[in-house]
């Protein structure tokens, strides 16, 4: 399969659309002769069309020695205006045991046994966040949680479990920033149903950094087989694999879809492993850098200030 990725990357003539390829990065309209193909946002609306676009345009060699080197590039967000960042929630079985062993609870059943659906809470796409850019602290237990992202590529409705990874057009890197002092309303009663506070503990500014770059699905193979990890400050936090998950992308995506269509650019952040600050009571500070790889996606830094 070919090997290159998709990034979005500043121009003088504002944000454009890029291939990956060899280190290099190629404007995808120039690489294609689309001109719409300058906009990731044109792309993802167009995959099906745009995706043999793309691989023809690596596949005929003629991408070789063009484009601006990586590291001189100033990468985006893949994607900066998701309308919908859907976020499932306790999905990971290390993850779920080492909540419940440090709570002092007994482990939660699978939730299959009990016919019970995957259940998601929402970013919006204020809470996106570009590789390498500084996120401010907020409040004072703000943790990490590293996450593979599937980005849609089709509309999605009603779709079957067997069915539901053809409408994935890439896969990235995400990191679920929350702020754990924030998910209680103060002064609201333990108990109540109004005490939680999704948008203070989820949903702050820039409390999704995602990319660096989109990887088709059809060059990453089996999602669910693929290493994921975090550091913070070089310290490895996180170590687990996506076979891990409790409900799989496919249930995850085709859940959804009985909810709500999904549209080319929604993004589902696919869950956590074991390792995040919850569990061990040490949370982030200024200063912090954060670093996750999934698989063979790249790297997601994310530095605290």
């Amino acid at each position: 399969m070919p090997s290159y990725s998709l990034v979005r990357f500043e121009t003088e003539n504002g944000p454009r659309a890029g291939l990956l390829v060899d280190g290099k990065v190629i404007d995808a309209a120039e690489a294609t002769g689309n001109p719409s193909y300058g906009s990731m946002k044109a792309i993802l609306n167009d995959w099906s069309s745009a995706e043999k676009a793309l691989e023809k345009a690596f596949a005929d060699g003629g991408l070789a020695g063009r484009g601006v080197a990586v590291a001189q590039a100033r990468l985006l967000a893949p994607i900066d205006d998701p309308a919908g960042i859907f976020c499932i929630g306790s999905n990971y079985r290390d993850h779920a045991l080492s909540i419940a062993k440090a709570l002092g609870m007994e482990p939660e059943p699978d939730p299959h046994t009990l016919g019970l659906k995957p259940w998601f809470f929402l970013k919006t796409a204020h809470a996106v966040a570009a590789p390498g850019q500084a996120v401010e602290m907020s409040g004072e237990k703000m943790d990490w949680e590293a996450e593979l992202a599937a980005v849609i590529g089709r509309p999605a409705r009603n779709v079957s479990i067997e069915d539901a990874l053809s409408y994935v057009a890439a896969y990235t890197i995400a990191n679920d920033l929350s702020a754990r002092d924030r998910a209680m309303r103060p002064k609201v009663r333990e108990g109540s149903p109004f005490r939680p506070d999704w948008v203070a503990q989820k949903n702050f500014d820039h409390s999704c950094p995602i990319g660096p770059a989109l990887v088709p699905a059809s060059v990453v193979g089996d999602p669910q087989k693929l290493p994921i990890r975090l550091w913070v400050n070089n310290e490895l936090k996180q170590d687990s694999n996506t076979d891990q998950m409790i409900f799989l992308i496919a249930e995850q995506i085709a859940h959804l879809s009985s909810l709500i269509t999904l549209r080319p650019g929604d993004v589902v952040l696919t869950g956590t492993p074991a390792g995040t600050g919850a569990e061990s009571k040490t949370f982030l500070n200024r200063g912090d850098v954060i670093r996750v790889e999934v698989g063979g996606l790249g790297e997601l830094t994310t530095p605290v200030k």
